[in-house]
């Protein structure tokens, strides 16, 4: 049992809530882990994190009690060993469209007889090999490590049958490129949307695969109502832009009402 279906379980099947950090800021994560969300999501797909960066975000976050989610570029053997190594609890691929693409995944990510990861002995994802038995640690590493597609394009919508089925890789649905590729761009409340969102719930479902999303909160009551397993609600920079946006509004309200300065 992978360790995200592990929390969800702990969670009392109860969705769990996260927070993306788009660059490195250990402080962000911090005070996430104090206010109480219960995932990390480190962004390396658009933003600039670095792989060893990735690994001390993990380490911060794993010491908070928080799940840590990378999401890498692509599904190219390199992205994924190296992702896998820093040792998160789930890796996530954007943009996906075929079987053969989460195949890859999880070839590259599952130690033999499950896959054929490259054995790299000193990683932390095996704890630098400080283990009596690292055959045994490398097994541990297959069932704990959650493994994630994104389905976020009308082509993968068109197969998701075929996707849902690969075993042993959850999916995550992107509703902002879902909603671009539908021909309905920054309407994910779109009926077109909700509805293909219906359908990878589905076939999510039918094949008993864990599903993820991130939304902004116009959505929340939409993911929430049909008990996802895991749901982003914020990031750094939508936080800053807010709570900077916020504290100016109400400084320019009081300035308007306020004599100017040296006049009675």
């Amino acid at each position: 049992m992978n360790r995200l279906r592990q929390a969800v379980a702990a969670n009392g099947g109860k969705t769990l809530l996260g927070a993306a950090v788009y660059f490195y800021d250990p402080v962000f994560l911090e005070i996430c882990a104090h206010l109480g969300y219960q995932a990390i999501w480190i962004e390396m797909e658009h933003g600039h994190i670095t792989f060893p960066e990735a690994a001390d975000l993990c380490r911060m976050a794993a010491g908070s009690g928080m799940l840590t989610m990378i999401r890498i570029p692509d599904v190219r053997r390199e992205s994924v060993l190296k992702g896998a190594e820093c040792g998160p609890d789930i890796l996530d691929v954007p943009m996906i469209e075929q079987p053969e693409q989460l195949r890859d995944l999880r070839n590259y990510a599952r130690f033999a007889p499950e896959g054929g990861r490259g054995v790299f002995s000193v990683s932390r994802a095996v704890s630098y090999g400080v283990t009596d038995d690292i055959l045994a640690r490398q097994r541990q590493v297959n069932d704990d490590l959650c493994l994630m597609g994104q389905i976020e394009t009308e082509a993968a919508l068109a197969r998701i049958d075929e996707l849902a089925a690969v075993p042993d890789v959850d999916l995550f649905i992107g509703p902002a490129d879902l909603a671009a590729s539908l021909g309905v761009p920054n309407q994910t409340e779109h009926p077109l949307v909700r509805q293909a969102s219906e359908k990878i719930l589905r076939a999510a479902r039918a094949h008993n695969k864990l599903v993820a999303t991130a939304c902004a909160p116009g959505d929340y009551g939409f993911w929430l109502d049909r008990g996802i397993d895991l749901l982003y609600c914020t990031n750094d920079i939508s936080c800053l832009k807010q709570a900077a946006g916020d504290t100016l509004t109400r400084a320019r309200e009081i300035l308007d009402r306020a004599p100017v300065a040296g006049r009675p």
